[in-house]
């Protein structure tokens, strides 16, 4: 646990795929033939944002304070993270989410990859602060430079908390709540959850920021060369057509 930055300095100390959820809502995956080269060639299409879209399996917003945890007591740390892993750039407290939850925090632009490896904020979560981001990566997002002497962030005008939008790619396996974060106070950190948050309609494009599929948008699919004659007539029996490069549309 750590003592976190900002405006308040009171921290607890307390210890896909897109694209297939996409195309299930608009009724393709049961129009597709049961193909293992399919399947694996739709997976393909939407894994990274190499090809312009990953997994959005939540996406929302919130203030967020940062933290740094040494482990030395210096900064009111109590020991390592709760995840048990290091203190580390990417690294950010959660109240609520599983740790080892993954996923995107996009700021003024920006996109920051993260893993939930820590419990926080803890009383700033009941005023909303619902992120405790690590400071090397506060630091990138305010333009600001990590200080490894004081664990805090000089040179960003003194901001202690920001306003960001968090995206959800992978959930942790353990406990925790799966859908948007909730206070520390309620104790969702320490209960299995078993019925995560629906994944939203939207892709994450290569600028990082997060957009809603409409019946009119068009999402990467596979190039065509996997059984392009099946493929093809399922994709008409649904009523789909098919752009080339292989890009449906519907």
């Amino acid at each position: 646990m750590n003592l976190f930055f900002g405006m308040h300095k009171n921290r607890l100390a307390a210890a896909a795929l897109v694209g297939v959820s996409v195309l299930a809502s608009a009724g393709v995956a049961s129009a597709l033939p049961a193909s293992p080269s399919l399947a694996a060639a739709t997976t393909s299409a939407v894994s990274g944002p190499e090809d312009g879209v990953e997994a959005v399996l939540l996406h929302g917003s919130t203030r967020a304070s940062y933290f740094w945890d040494d482990s030395s007591g210096r900064a009111g740390d109590t020991g390592l993270p709760a995840s048990g892993k290091p203190m580390q750039k990417g690294m950010i407290a959660s109240p609520s989410w599983p740790l080892l939850t993954e996923g995107y925090i996009l700021y003024k632009g920006k996109r920051a990859k993260f893993f939930v490896g820590d419990r926080g904020p803890g009383v700033p979560s009941n005023r909303g602060i619902m992120l405790d981001i690590d400071a090397k990566t506060f630091a990138d997002l305010t333009g600001g430079t990590f200080n490894a002497g004081t664990l805090g962030v000089d040179g960003n005008g003194g901001m202690g908390h920001i306003d960001v939008e968090y995206v959800i790619t992978r959930w942790g396996d353990g406990v925790g709540r799966k859908n948007h974060p909730v206070a520390f106070s309620t104790g969702a950190w320490g209960r299995k959850d078993p019925n995560p948050a629906d994944p939203p309609k939207t892709v994450l494009a290569k600028s990082g920021r997060p957009k809603k599929v409409t019946g009119t948008e068009q999402v990467s699919a596979a190039p065509m060369s996997a059984k392009p004659k099946v493929m093809a007539e399922a994709l008409s029996a649904a009523g789909l057509s098919v752009r080339e490069p292989g890009a449906v549309v519907w």
